[in-house]
């Protein structure tokens, strides 16, 4: 392993103002290996050139187009652009969170001999069947893109066992496995707000929040028809909705058509507000079946609060028995609400928070630099405990 930082050029799209776990990850990602003593830069899409300094590093943007109906993603469409930039930039490693539109930049990294890493954040099968794909498809197609990535780049980084099967299937024999992680001083279960509360539900009303991106691959509607089911059933219940999308007009409407006590609040960028919303609801949906990780979830949970998750994602991996799994039907995800809400109010928040627990940045920012072969000086922290599976 090399001794001398080491310049750590990290390049991914599909970042817009508004999305939330993928952000997160490569700013707490670049933080560590910044405090590790390396040269963290993030390229990423944007309306126009920038180069900035940041808490996480150097951070280019080059321009992108806006991909239509996305609600504000873009692209890196330049290949010319972006590999006379790294060529620039002279890196010693190259990490890639894209596999799709940038699995180019392996090449790219094989010509220049730099070493360089693709991160899964989520499964290629997966995202095709929410896109509509038949199961057999889905997989035959991810299996290609799968062996041409595996064959692309020296590592392939999986945050979960879950996001490893689909390269194990194809006997890719260069993923490791690196855990994502949680601010846990960031959320914390004192960011309650009874005040926050009565804005939002009345006494008897259990306060559900969906925080997420509203688009197909995350499958927000689930969290409306769960709502739907409880309010028949007759369990008081409201539904606060954090984030945007292009299914965020579809979504207004059918809670207007059918009465849904359902509010949307849009992207929160003020990430104490997420966090108080967070910590005061009494229970987090989170219906996307192609997840990985599930930040937001986790984030929940570090407020202590638990957590309904898609039993089709990586989620029941990471939240364990702190939470509750749900078929991806709206009934299904109604009983999994119901059976929480059942549990004692202090037993099921402490059991949340103790999960998260288990989920530090600096054990992630460790792994991942290790994926890396890069060094940790002494004094960057000392990693918490990982879950099972995810070491």
């Amino acid at each position: 392993m090399t001794a001398r930082p080491l310049r750590i050029v990290r390049l991914a799209n599909f970042v817009a103002p508004a999305s939330g776990g993928l952000r997160t990850a490569l700013r707490e990602l670049g933080k560590g290996y910044r405090a590790a003593g390396h040269e963290p830069v993030l390229i990423v899409p944007g309306a126009r050139y920038t180069d900035t300094d940041t808490e996480q590093g150097r951070v280019v943007t080059l321009p992108g187009p806006l991909l239509p109906g996305t609600g504000g993603y873009r692209v890196l469409t330049d290949r010319r652009r972006v590999a006379a930039l790294l060529t620039d930039l002279a890196p010693d490693r190259l990490e890639v969170s894209d596999r799709t539109t940038l699995r180019w930049t392996g090449r790219w990294a094989r010509r220049a001999r730099v070493p360089a890493v693709m991160v899964s954040h989520e499964t290629t099968d997966g995202v095709l069947r929410t896109w509509g794909l038949s199961e057999n498809l889905s997989r035959r197609a991810a299996d290609a893109l799968n062996t041409r990535t595996a064959h692309g780049y020296a590592r392939v980084v999986c945050t979960t066992e879950y996001a490893e099967r689909e390269f194990v299937r194809i006997g890719a024999r260069n993923v490791v496995r690196a855990p994502l992680g949680v601010d846990l001083v960031e959320r914390h279960p004192a960011l309650r707000d009874p005040q926050l509360r009565a804005r939002h539900a009345r006494g008897g009303e259990a306060l559900l929040v969906l925080c997420s991106r509203l688009s197909v691959e995350k499958r927000p509607g689930t969290a409306l028809d769960a709502l739907e089911t409880l309010v028949r059933r007759g369990r008081p219940a409201v539904l606060v909705v954090a984030g945007d999308g292009p299914l965020r007009p579809r979504l207004e409407q059918r809670a207007r058509e059918r009465g849904l006590p359902v509010t949307f609040l849009g992207h929160l960028c003020d990430r104490s507000a997420l966090g108080a919303l967070q910590a005061t609801a009494d229970l987090a949906l989170a219906p996307g079946p192609a997840e990985t990780f599930g930040l937001a979830a986790l984030e929940a949970m570090a407020c202590g609060t638990p957590v309904v998750a898609s039993a089709s994602s990586a989620l029941p991996e990471v939240i364990g028995s702190a939470g509750a799994s749900a078929a991806d039907r709206g009934a299904a995800f109604a009983d999994a609400v119901e059976l929480l809400l059942d549990r004692p109010e202090p037993e099921r928040r402490a059991a949340a928070r103790a999960r998260a627990e288990r989920f530090g940045w600096d054990a992630a920012v460790r792994a991942f630099l290790a994926a890396h072969d890069a060094p940790v000086p002494h004094g960057t922290g000392t990693p918490r405990a990982l879950p099972e599976g995810v070491a």
